[in-house]
C-alpha cells in the first residue's frame, strides 16, 4: 500500500483541541495526559511544589508515574504509564547536548520503575507544542497511533490498522505522511518500537530524528528495561510530534547571550581538541573499544574476560572506516559533538529486509561491545546488521548482547543444548546462530521469547528445570534488579561495582563510570573516597536527566587545562557552564551545590519508589559474583599472575600450594567483604539506614519530607 492508501485506512477515534502554552524560562507547566483505553486526552497544569521539588525529565517522570499507579501496579496493567518529559534546558540549540528526554515507566524486567534516556527530536517538540511531560497509559482496543498537532494545537488518536510495524520503515513512512513537503520533515518526531517487542520483556523505543543532509530519518533509543514492551503491551504503534519549525529562542530563556557565549566556547573545544582526545565527531562512542581492550575492561566472553587477540578486528579505526564522515551527525540540532555516527548504504545480508540498503545507526561502544566481542564475535558485519536489526525489531542491544553471551556460556557449559536452544548451536563466535535467533525473536519464534524474557528469568527458568548448577548459573547471569549489565567489567573496579550494582534502576553507566578514576588512576583509595564518588557522580549525572541534557559534552572532550584543576574528574570549567546555562534558562539563581541537591532529591524519591514496589533494601543492590572476580578456573587462571599477587599483597595468604579451585574460594571470599564494606559506606554517604532506606532526617535536610515518603520509611528507620 502507498503512504496515500495507509492514510485513507485510520479511523479517528479522538480530535482533542488545546489552547497552546508557549514555553517561558523553559517550561510550558501543563502535562499532557493520554488513556488509549478509553481515548481521552485532557491537560494538567503542573503544580508549583513539582516544579520545584522535581524539577523535569526524570523527576518529573517518576511523580507523575507514583501518582497515577499503586504499589501492586504491575507493568502490564492498563494503569502503569509511559511518561516522556524533556526539562527546562531541554531543546535550546546553542549549547550541544540540548536534546534529551527521559523515558519513565514500570518495568517488565525490574517489576519496579525504570528511567531511559534518548536523544531525538520528540522531548524537544512536545515541548514546543505545548507541553512538559506526556503521560500515556491504558490498553486500546487495537493498533492506535496518536499524533500531536503543534502546529494547529490539536491531539489525534485514531486506529492504524495498515502501518508496517519495524520502526526504520514506520518511521520513514510517518514523517513522509504528516510532513507537507520534504522541507517539513524536520519538524516531525516519531516514538516507535518493532516486531520483537510483542515477543519479548526487553522491548524498547525508538526516538526519530531527520536527517537533512542525508535525507533520511534515523532513530535514537530509550533502549533500557523494557519500556517497548509496554509501548506495544498498550498497543501503541507510534506517537507523533509536529511542529512549524525550530528557530530562535523557543525555551523563552532569560540570558540568551550567556547561553552562547558558553555554547561558542565549547564548540572550540571540539574542533580544536577531539581528534586528539575522544574523536567523538569522527568515531562517535566506538572510540572506546580498544581503550577498553587496552585496560582489560572490554567485555569478552560473557565478562569471563577483559581483552582478546582478536580485539584489532573491532578496533575504533575500523568503525571510524565504516562510518559516513565529514557530516554533522548530531541527533538534536545545534549539537557540535557530531557522535550520531552512521553506516549508510548497508545492504543487508540476512532476515526480512535482505538486500535493502539502510543506514545503520551506529554501531556505538556498547554494540560493539555486546553484540561482538562479549558474545566471541569479533566479526563487524555482524556486529552492524545485529545493530540494525537490533533498532528496528525494537530490541535493546545492551540487554541483547548481555543476555546472549549468557546464553552462550550456558550452552558451553551443557546448561543448554541444540535439543532446548531448538536446534541451534549458540558457542561463543557463532554469529550466524546468533543472528537466526534475533530473528526468530521477532517473529516468537523457537528460543527467541525464551531469550527474550532478559537474563534473570532465563536464569530462574534454567535453575527450575534443573539444568544446571544454581549457584553457577547466578554467578555469570550478569543482571542486577532483573536488567542487564552494560558493557564495562568491572571486577578490578570496587567502584564500579557500586556504580552498576547501586543504581536505583539496575547496572547502567549513566549514573557512575567511575573505573578509571578507581582502578587506573587510583584517585579514590579509601572506601571514604569511594564512597564520596559514589554520591557526588550519580548525583551530578542525574542533575542531566532532570534539565534535558546528555553528558557526553560534560567530559568526553575537557578543556586543555583540565588537568591542573583542583577536581579533573568533574571538568570544573563545564560544570560552571552548566550552572551558568540553567541560570540562564531558569533567570534563577543556582550553583553546582544545588545542583547536587536537586538531584539527591528525586535520587531518593526514586530510591523510596522502588521501595514502595517492594524493592529499595540492601539485598537488591546484590550483585553476580562475575562482576566482582573470577568464577571459573579458566578466568582465575587467565589472570593468574594478578590474583596470586592480590591474595599474597591484600589478602596476606600465600597462594603457591593452593589449588585454583581453593584460590577462587579465598578470592570470593575477600571480593564479597570489600563489597559489602563499600555498601555501608556508601549507605552512610547519602544519607542512609544500613539497610540502604533513605533517613527520615535526610529527608528533612534535603526538604524532601513529603507525607507520602515518610509513611513509606518510617517502618524501615533503625535505631
Amino acid at each position: 500500500m502507498n503512504i496515500e492508501e495507509i492514510k485513507n485506512s485510520h479511523k479517528l477515534l479522538t480530535n482533542w483541541s488545546y489552547n497552546w502554552t508557549p514555553l517561558h524560562r523553559g517550561y510550558t507547566d501543563k502535562v499532557l495526559h493520554i488513556n488509549v483505553s478509553t481515548n481521552e486526552v485532557n491537560e494538567k497544569t503542573v503544580p508549583p511544589l513539582m516544579k520545584e521539588k522535581f524539577i523535569g525529565g526524570k523527576g518529573y517522570g517518576l511523580k507523575l508515574l507514583w501518582e497515577a499507579t499503586k504499589a501492586e501496579t504491575k507493568w502490564n496493567d492498563p494503569e502503569n504509564e509511559i511518561v516522556i518529559s524533556s526539562g527546562p534546558i531541554g531543546g535550546i540549540t546553542q549549547y550541544s547536548g540540548s536534546g534529551k528526554s527521559i523515558v519513565v515507566t514500570i518495568s517488565p524486567q525490574t517489576d519496579s520503575v525504570m528511567d531511559s534516556n534518548v536523544g531525538g527530536f520528540f522531548g524537544p517538540f512536545l515541548k514546543f507544542s505545548g507541553f512538559d511531560a506526556i503521560e500515556l497509559q491504558g490498553k486500546a482496543e487495537n493498533d492506535v497511533i496518536i499524533y500531536i498537532d503543534g502546529v494547529n494545537h490539536k491531539v489525534e488518536i485514531f486506529e492504524a490498522p495498515q502501518e508496517p510495524v519495524d520502526s526504520h520503515v514506520l518511521a520513514e513512512v510517518l514523517t513522509e505522511m504528516f510532513a507537507n513537503d520534504d522541507k517539513d520533515k524536520r519538524n516531525i518526531g516519531v516514538i516507535s518500537t518493532g516486531a520483537a517487542a510483542d515477543h519479548s520483556l526487553i522491548g524498547m523505543l525508538n526516538f526519530s530524528f531527520y536527517d537533512p543532509k542525508r535525507k533520511l530519518v534515523r532513530l535514537k533509543q530509550a533502549g533500557r528495561g523494557g519500556i517497548g514492551t509496554v509501548f506495544r503491551d498498550k498497543n501503541i504503534r507510534a506517537v507523533v510530534a509536529k511542529i512549524p519549525g525550530v528557530k530562535g529562542n523557543l525555551n523563552d530563556v532569560a540570558d540568551l547571550t550567556a547561553i552562547m557565549e558558553r555554547g561558542k566556547r565549547f564548540n572550540k573545544e571540539m574542533r580544536e581538541l577531539d581528534d586528539s582526545q575522544a574523536e567523538m565527531r569522527t568515531k562517535g562512542t566506538a572510540h572506546l573499544t580498544n581503550i577498553m581492550n587496552d585496560y582489560d575492561l572490554l567485555p569478552t566472553h560473557n565478562y569471563k574476560f577483559g581483552s582478546h587477540d582478536k580485539a584489532d578486528e573491532i578496533h575504533s579505526e575500523v568503525w571510524k572506516a565504516r562510518f559516513t564522515q565529514g557530516i554533522p551527525d548530531g541527533c538534536w540540532i545545534g549539537c557540535n559533538m557530531a557522535c550520531a555516527k552512521g553506516v549508510d548504504n548497508y545492504e543487508l545480508r540476512t532476515g526480512p529486509y535482505q538486500g535493502d540498503k539502510v543506514i545503520v545507526d551506529g554501531p556505538e561502544y556498547e554494540n560493539a561491545g555486546g553484540l561482538g566481542s562479549n558474545c566471541g564475535i569479533f566479526n563487524p558485519d555482524y556486529i552492524i546488521e545485529a545493530n540494525f536489526y537490533c533498532d528496528t525489531y525494537g530490541i535493546c542491544t545492551i540487554s541483547w548482547g548481555t543476555l546472549l553471551a549468557f546464553v552462550m556460556e550456558c550452552y558451553e557449559n551443557g546448561i543448554l543444548n541444540k535439543e532446548r536452544t531448538g536446534g541451534l548451536k549458540l558457542n561463543f563466535g557463532n554469529a550466524d546462530s546468533a543472528m537466526e535467533l534475533l530473528h526468530l525473536l521477532a517473529k516468537g519464534e523457537g528460543f527467541g521469547p525464551i531469550a527474550g524474557m532478559g537474563a534473570r528469568k532465563m536464569k530462574e527458568l534454567f535453575i527450575e528445570k534443573g539444568w544446571g548448577d544454581s549457584q553457577f548459573i547466578t554467578d555469570i547471569a550478569m543482571e542486577n534488579k532483573g536488567l542487564e549489565y552494560s558493557e564495562y567489567v568491572s571486577k578490578e573496579s570496587l567502584a564500579q561495582q557500586g556504580g552498576f550494582a547501586m543504581t536505583n534502576k539496575g547496572p547502567q553507566h549513566d549514573e557512575a563510570w567511575l573505573i578509571f578514576m578507581d582502578m587506573v588512576n587510583n584517585q579514590i583509595p579509601t572506601f571514604e573516597d569511594k564512597a564520596e564518588a559514589l554520591h557526588y557522580f550519580p548525583m551530578f549525572r542525574t542533575w542531566f536527566g532532570l534539565v534535558g541534557l546528555c553528558k557526553l559534552p560534560w567530559n568526553d572532550v575537557e578543556p586543555e587545562t583540565n588537568a591542573e584543576t583542583d577536581e579533573p574528574a568533574k571538568v570544573p570549567e563545564h560544570v560552571d557552564n552548566y550552572v551558568t546555562i540553567y541560570k540562564a534558562v531558569t533567570g534563577q539563581d543556582f550553583s553546582k551545590e544545588e545542583m547536587i541537591i536537586m538531584s539527591e532529591r528525586v535520587y531518593n524519591y526514586q530510591r523510596i519508589f522502588n521501595l514502595r514496589k517492594g524493592f529499595g533494601t540492601r539485598k537488591y543492590d546484590a550483585q553476580p559474583y562475575r562482576a566482582a572476580g573470577p568464577v571459573t578456573v579458566e578466568e582465575y587462571d587467565s589472570r593468574a599472575e594478578r590474583y596470586d599477587k592480590q591474595m599474597k599483597d591484600l589478602i596476606g595468604i600465600y597462594p603457591d600450594e593452593k589449588t585454583t579451585e581453593e584460590k577462587i574460594i579465598i578470592m570470593r571470599k575477600y571480593r564479597e567483604s570489600q563489597y559489602e564494606k563499600l555498601l555501608d559506606a556508601v549507605y552512610k554517604r547519602r544519607g542512609w539506614t544500613k539497610n540502604g532506606v533513605p533517613k527520615t532526617s535526610h529527608l528533612k535536610e534535603l526538604g524532601m519530607d513529603l507525607p507520602e515518603l515518610i509513611e513509606l520509611i518510617t517502618p524501615h528507620q533503625e535505631d
